[in-house]
């Protein structure tokens, strides 16, 4: 069956005149009509020419100064490096596209085949790279809203590690036993991540059993003068924690400051003693006045060192320690505080138990 075409259909070779028709209208010019139409042609073409450089050229500005825009609005507001250069590149090569083909409009030749060849081959280029796209979205998200950063432990898709690198299209996370693991952003951006430097602080708990028959408020009172004892544990609240230490970190920078100052007015020889400027010491960044008035005028919450009874267990008595330490002394606090039960208590008559099983023979 063949496929019968309507005579109102317009064909694609209807719509290109024909060379034959063309030559025979200008056989048909006298050589005044034809030489006037070749310089009518000529200077239209001229005039079309030097508007289509004139517009690339202030265009290639236009575009040099937004590019320049951008990215101190981007270095302003401290994006990603990757993130910010992936961007820029994206947006200089549109705008140049755009341009390109406006020169090509001025020019006179049909832009709309142009525009209708390069939409077809993002539509295929997004099909075949639908997954890289993606993960290309979830660096993005990533990168912007910022759940986590370089040097954070995180626990996600299974993997547990320190953030060695963010890219754009992945995730590079260091195991604590110094593997690289890989991770698609795609499943970072939607699936569930553990941060566990997000927070400034952070609660350590032990279980510690004690043999029945011990006292309980002596092995209490013990717990808690071992603990006490740390200085990098919370004695009741976070905030006073964080102001004392950053007091003492700001007395750090001081000094250090005053050091340097000290080093910087060491006797100068010749001209160097006058165009010398002297170093000024750095001082701590401080908060803003309305995030310090918030956190003052918070109620704090009471964090200091407890310890509870837990559970009568078959052969111990549990007892639940929790403290609140600074994030990054978690572990250490953990397996210091670990060692320092099992060597202080025992003198101070705390029993730890073990299974036992008492054996009767008959006589």
């Amino acid at each position: 069956m063949l496929l019968q075409i309507p005579e109102t259909t317009p064909l694609l070779t209807d719509s290109i005149p024909s060379i034959r028709e063309e030559a025979a209208k200008l056989s048909t010019l006298s050589f005044d009509e034809l030489m006037s139409r070749l310089v009518s042609t000529a200077v239209t073409f001229a005039i079309n020419l030097c508007i289509a450089i004139l517009v690339f050229y202030v265009g290639r500005l236009v575009i040099n100064k937004l590019y320049k825009f951008v990215s101190g609005i981007f270095v302003r507001r401290r994006l990603d490096q990757s993130l910010a250069t992936f961007v820029l590149s994206m947006v200089r090569i549109v705008l140049y596209f755009i341009l390109i083909v406006t020169v090509i409009g001025i020019l006179g030749i049909e832009t709309s085949s142009f525009i209708a060849i390069f939409a077809s081959a993002g539509v295929a280029i997004g099909m075949a790279l639908s997954g890289t796209l993606q993960n290309f979205a979830g660096g993005v998200l990533i990168l912007l809203l910022k759940p986590y950063k370089i040097g954070d432990f995180i626990e996600a898709q299974g993997f547990s590690g320190t953030v060695r690198e963010i890219q754009i299209f992945s995730t590079i996370i260091s195991t604590p036993d110094n593997k690289s693991i890989i991770i698609p952003n795609g499943g970072l951006s939607t699936g569930t991540i553990n941060n566990y430097n997000k927070e400034d602080y952070r609660r350590v708990d032990w279980i510690l059993s004690i043999s029945y028959g011990d006292d309980v408020d002596a092995a209490r009172k013990s717990i808690l003068d071992i603990i006490k004892s740390d200085s990098r544990i919370v004695t009741k609240y976070v905030e006073d924690d964080r102001r004392e230490r950053a007091e003492l970190k700001a007395e750090h920078d001081m000094e250090s400051g005053q050091a340097a100052e000290v080093e910087e007015e060491a006797p100068r020889r010749g001209l160097s003693r006058f165009f010398h400027r002297k170093r000024r010491p750095r001082f701590p960044q401080i908060e803003p006045l309305e995030t310090a008035t918030a956190i003052l005028s918070t109620k704090p919450v009471d964090r200091s060192p407890v310890v509870r009874v837990n559970e009568l267990a078959a052969s111990s008595v549990d007892l639940k320690i929790s403290v609140w330490t600074p994030s990054s002394s978690y572990w250490d606090v953990y397996y210091d505080l670990n060692e320092r039960f099992y060597k202080e208590l025992p003198a101070a008559g705390v029993n730890f138990p073990f299974p036992q099983l008492d054996v009767h023979l008959p006589k």
